[in-house]
């Protein structure tokens, strides 16, 4: 048991939520008021998991350019972390964790008068057959980017199949391209990136191809061969197999919860955990939660949603931490902002897509338009496609796509106050930007949809009043 003077705060998870939680409560409150514990599985702390697609790929050159602080650091501030140790159960009653060093096996309890619950997300790894044979590799820590390294380091070939056309399929498809691979990607969907409405997936598809990369859409994987070294060797569908000497799942990513719910804390449609705006999961005074393992508040839609980015996970981490150590914050929530790129093709989105809008029932207009990065006339200007999506009703701003060359994604950020805010597009159409020919046109590209959209959320009272 704890002593009375000082209470015990227990972390489940070393990455980007759980360590900003514990070096935040530390900060707030000295190691003769808090005691903090932290359990992580793997050999690394505080890292960039979006930063491994690049690091495979090269740009990235050590593995170590990826840690934003070492263990070592962590322990030199008071905090008593403990790698490669698995929790392996939740006693809500009893308030405390059993867990397991992973290495030699050994078991042991420790109590807790504060429980910061951030065990993060897995790949989805789907029941196939041969899904487990070496050579197939999801990509979701730091010991999978060494494990999938390792694995192209002893593979014969140079063939390589990506499952799934997902963010970490698509940044996965490029760094293996950039490795000397021959790429191909099975994707369910007939475009990629299904985060994006078909029409901008198609523009990211015909980028993929002229890298290289063969795109196969509506396609299902039925199995993973192998031969008889017992390796990978090919990834079959219904129609036809594809050689392979290495095998990525980019299917995507589910919120690790197994322990919260055999502990029978509250979880969502998604099946990530519950909580309140202060990110203490509901019903549970001492238990907060946060990262890849929770579901937030879609400021836009106003449901429930599960979002594994790493931006929320240090926000969450924060709060908790600033909770735990005597203070008050606040998550509010999200509206769906994320960025990638396929070599110099930059891809953005945030709010709602189309099938999102149907789906909770907003009647929307969309509009596309095509713009430059800067001013036409000025050296390096490149296209950029800009979707939107407003409020039928209202002209209330729901959702923004860009895909385009150098300066594109970023300009999302743009929409993302906007969709904060609750601006329309109207509104939207007096936004005071920045403007110089090198950076921009004189109508922005973003404006020029929020121009096109408010004149169509227009047409039907213009009709109606005349």
């Amino acid at each position: 048991m704890t002593a009375e003077s000082t209470e015990r705060l227990v972390v489940i998870g070393g990455d980007a939520a759980g360590m900003s939680a514990a070096s935040q409560a530390r900060r707030l409150r000295g190691a003769g008021e808090l005691e903090i514990v932290a359990f992580e599985r793997g050999h690394f702390t505080s890292y960039s998991a979006c930063g491994i697609p690049y690091w495979v790929g090269g740009d990235v050159e050590e593995r170590d350019r990826l840690i934003a602080r070492t263990p070592e650091e962590h322990r030199a501030r008071g905090i008593d972390l403990r790698l490669r140790t698995e929790v392996t159960e939740i006693d809500v009653a009893a308030g405390r964790v059993r867990a397991r060093d992973v290495d030699s096996g050994a078991e042991s309890w420790t109590s807790y008068d504060k429980l910061v619950i951030a065990t993060g997300a897995r790949p989805v790894r789907p029941d196939l057959p041969g899904v487990d044979a070496p050579g197939v590799h999801g990509v979701q820590t730091l010991d999978d980017g060494q494990a999938l390294l390792d694995s192209l380091a002893r593979a014969r070939g140079r063939r390589a199949v990506v499952v799934g056309a997902g963010y970490i399929g698509v940044e996965m498809a490029e760094a293996l391209i950039r490795r000397g691979y021959e790429v191909t990607v099975v994707n369910r969907g007939a475009e990629p990136m299904s985060t994006l409405d078909a029409d901008m997936g198609r523009l990211v598809r015909e980028a993929m191809e002229s890298l290289g990369v063969t795109m196969v859409g509506e396609a299902e994987v039925t199995k993973v061969l192998t031969g008889q070294d017992g390796r990978v060797r090919a990834v079959a569908t219904e129609d036809t197999e594809y050689p392979a000497d290495v095998v990525v799942l980019g299917i995507g990513v589910r919120p690790e919860t197994a322990l919260a719910r055999a502990a029978g804390l509250p979880l969502g449609a998604h099946g990530g955990l519950l909580t309140d705006r202060a990110m203490r999961v509901r019903g549970h005074e001492n238990i907060w939660a946060g990262g890849d393992c929770v579901e937030v508040l879609d400021l836009v839609s106003g449901q429930q949603r599960h979002i594994a980015l790493g931006t929320h996970a240090n926000k969450h981490g924060q709060v908790i931490g600033t909770n735990v150590g005597g203070g008050y914050a606040t998550f509010p929530g999200v509206v769906g902002t994320a960025v990638s790129k396929v070599c110099d093709l930059e891809i953005a989105r945030t709010g709602l897509r189309e099938k999102d809008a149907r789906r909770v029932g907003l009647q929307f207009e969309a509009v596309t338009i095509e713009s430059t990065s800067r001013a036409g006339y000025y050296p390096g200007a490149s296209p950029m496609t800009v979707k939107m999506l407003a409020e039928r009703r209202t002209g209330r701003l729901l959702g923004v796509q860009i895909v385009g060359r150098e300066g594109a994604a970023k300009r999302v950020d743009i929409a993302a106050v906007a969709l904060t805010a609750g601006l329309t597009v109207e509104q939207m159409t007096a936004l005071d930007l920045g403007y110089a020919p090198p950076f921009s046109p004189v109508w922005d590209p973003v404006l020029v949809a929020a121009r096109k959209a408010a004149a169509k959320i227009r047409e039907p009272w213009d009709q109606v009043a005349g």
